[in-house]
């Protein structure tokens, strides 16, 4: 089996509060808790993986307080060219993970089937005030593309990378499972958007199910010891970064 180096490049940050992160009102809901956001890059000999692909460039353009670097030209900087992209992997299709999928003109985009149903079957018209999280100009431009490979449950996508449905934080989250000479990763992205989400055992406010998220943090844990959380800017204070400051080598 492959084993891979894994890296994780922060594309954004962006100040918070407590409130906007866990679910409940606490007292602390109102104290600072700032976030980062993450793509993933998996590379083996043989294979090129990206897992979420992050904001694209005009949607970051309307978050306010975004301290953004487009995903695509972050990858250049680090010596990857999109078209060295063999396989994208997307946890789930909100708009700051799938919103640059279509640029990678060679990868095989791997996501759960459950999830482009939420969103484009028959209860589409319904949630209406959901739309905002999903990015569809970059939905449709992706299906143009012919590229994308919609799976059903747990699935390989080459040997030594596998992507596993979990649920909870949307109808078709699914986490990635990375196995590196240090052992094997799960990349978590929102399934735990913070170390302290599944350590503590309290889920973020917006979700699928709730049932679904505790689920979720059950399946990290019997997946691997080591998991990278979505949006926790403490990764790049718990791993060696480079001079940018923004990409952590994992493992």
């Amino acid at each position: 089996m492959s084993t891979f180096e894994v890296h994780a490049l922060c594309y954004a940050r962006r100040e918070g509060v407590r409130g906007d992160h866990f679910l409940g009102h606490g007292e602390d809901s109102a104290e600072p808790h700032p976030t980062a956001y993450f793509v993933w890059l998996a590379v083996s000999p043989e294979h090129t993986v990206l897992v979420d692909t992050g904001i694209h460039p005009d949607r970051a353009a309307g978050v306010a307080g975004l301290d953004y670097v487009d995903p695509v030209r972050l990858l250049g900087a680090f010596g990857v060219a999109p078209e060295a992209v063999d396989h994208v992997v997307l946890t789930h299709l909100h708009y700051d993970h799938a919103g640059r999928a279509s640029a990678f003109p060679r990868a095989t985009v791997t996501v759960q089937q459950s999830e482009v149903d939420y969103w484009t079957g028959p209860w589409a018209r319904r949630i209406t005030r959901e739309h905002w999280l999903l990015d569809e100009a970059e939905l449709g431009r992706l299906e143009a593309t012919g590229r994308l490979h919609q799976v059903e449950g747990d699935t390989e996508v080459v040997p030594g990378l596998s992507a596993h449905l979990v649920g909870g934080h949307t109808a078709g989250t699914q986490v990635v499972r990375v196995a590196t000479a240090a052992g094997p990763i799960v990349l978590a992205s929102d399934a735990s958007h913070f170390y302290e989400n599944l350590e503590a055992d309290h889920p973020a406010p917006l979700l699928h199910s709730t049932t679904g998220v505790y689920g979720a943090f059950d399946r990290i844990r019997e997946l691997a010891g080591t998991f990278l959380p979505g949006h926790d800017p403490r990764v790049l204070e718990r791993y060696p970064t480079d001079a940018t400051g923004r990409i952590a080598r994992i493992a």
